[in-house]
């Protein structure tokens, strides 16, 4: 059987899976290996900032560049700094098939992670008939673990509401749902509806319109861009502080509109934005190196996020650590 949690608490639910989770990226050596005594150190940075999970496996982990044995050193390696600092954590497992998610899956379970995230294969639209037993099969390999359900279209598909209830149906271990733009539980309407069901992740800059109808957290970049200002956001929204939630959200949106103009002309993409955060506050500490075909960041692009900073929102660059 998988391991429950870490430090013997009981295996995650809707009530303890929320908040701002870390979806690290993946710190790698100038020769394009595994930098792994740095990465440890990264996780265990967010643990002790008092981030309530880590999460890899993603976007910004690059899971579409490693090899599985890549992804096994990894996931390892999050699990144990993870549950060292008494922290959650949940390993992403999608693949361009069934049986690389379930393997995935199986691994996860075996090395005692928390949680996993799985979305739909990409490389092809995924028929309509086969969703839920995709999905089946995966919780199965992990050993019945809580499962988050990472909503994109970059898997070729949005789910309806009627999916996502015969989803939680035939999966009960179903716990979350990652929402990004064109997904359902990105829009008002759609986040209340599942929140009936499941608990529904959002970026912090629908936050502002979002928290008021259900959403229950993230899976993060800013909360390692600096873990104070999105920890205090979260604190903000549980206790329904709507002016303050909606003051910061704005500044969300400034800074995502920055990003845009100064770096989407460049083709960053997910996990050269969130090293670049990371490092700009000082946070993370890590190569800028993404791996190719797509490109890296400079240390000109820190210092012109830094500079933004300075000028628009100083508190990002001033670290308050210790959750």
């Amino acid at each position: 059987m998988a391991s429950a949690a870490c430090d013997d608490r009981p295996m995650l639910n809707r009530q303890t899976l929320t908040g701002p989770w870390a979806g690290l990226p993946v710190a790698w050596t100038d020769d394009d290996r595994f930098a792994e005594e740095v990465y440890r150190s990264n996780v265990a940075r967010c643990c002790e900032a008092g981030i309530p999970g880590v999460y890899t496996g993603g976007t910004s982990g690059e899971f579409y560049a490693m090899e599985f044995d890549e992804f096994q050193t990894v996931a390892r390696a999050t699990v144990q700094e993870c549950h060292d600092g008494g922290t959650r954590a949940m390993i992403g497992c999608t693949s361009t098939c069934t049986r690389g998610a379930v393997l995935r899956a199986a691994f996860a379970a075996d090395i005692g992670a928390d949680a996993i995230q799985v979305a739909l294969p990409f490389w092809m639209e995924v028929d309509d008939r086969e969703i839920v037993p995709f999905f089946q099969e995966v919780v199965e390999a992990a050993e019945g673990l809580p499962l988050s359900i990472y909503e994109t279209l970059r898997a070729k598909k949005a789910l309806t509401l009627m999916q996502h209830r015969a989803l939680k149906d035939a999966v009960p271990s179903y716990m979350m749902v990652k929402a990004n733009a064109g997904t359902i539980g990105a829009s008002s309407d759609g986040c209340e509806a599942l929140s009936e069901f499941v608990n529904v992740f959002a970026g912090e800059s629908l936050w502002g319109e979002l928290s008021r109808v259900g959403v229950q957290g993230s899976c993060s970049a800013m909360v390692y861009w600096n873990p104070g200002v999105v920890l205090e956001l979260w604190d903000q929204v549980t206790q329904k502080d709507w002016d303050k939630v909606d003051a910061t959200c704005v500044r969300v949106v400034q800074l995502h509109e920055f990003l845009y103009q100064a770096f989407g002309e460049r083709g960053f993409t997910d996990t050269a934005y969130d090293r670049v955060g990371g490092l700009a506050s000082g946070f993370l500490e890590m190569s800028l190196r993404s791996r190719g075909p797509y490109c890296s960041a400079t240390l000109q692009d820190v210092a012109q996020w830094q500079e933004w900073y300075r000028l628009n929102w100083p508190e990002m660059l001033e670290l308050r650590l210790g959750g």
